[in-house]
């Protein structure tokens, strides 16, 4: 999927990402990217930005751990973060419903 597809349900994606388990940011796009399919391929420069305004937002909170390659910022769903994971599929179901519709009625 190209990024322009991705760039309005990036948060979305992160948050149902992380919602399978905390993950630092590399495990979370290779956990989308698997997940998807294959479909959809995240860039690190729109992850950790749409990461850090999540984590000043509530809705993901941080912490360092270690790995065998070093230190990685891990990541982890927040209640807030469970709460607007739950708003924001409900407003994609809407949204793919409405879509489905014109779709139909375009058949």
């Amino acid at each position: 999927m190209g990024r322009s597809s991705v760039n309005g349900q990036l948060d979305l994606l992160l948050l149902g990402s992380l919602g399978a388990g905390d993950a630092h940011g590399y495990a979370l796009i290779a956990r989308i990217h698997e997940r998807s399919g294959a479909r959809i391929e995240l860039q690190e420069g729109s992850v950790y930005p749409a990461l850090h305004k999540l984590e000043a937002a509530g809705c993901v909170a941080s912490r360092w751990a270690d790995d065998d390659g070093g230190r990685r910022r891990v990541y982890a769903l927040t209640g807030a973060g469970h709460a607007e994971l739950a708003r924001k599929v409900e407003e994609w179901k809407g949204f793919s419903a409405a879509v489905q519709g014109v779709l139909g009625a375009a058949s």
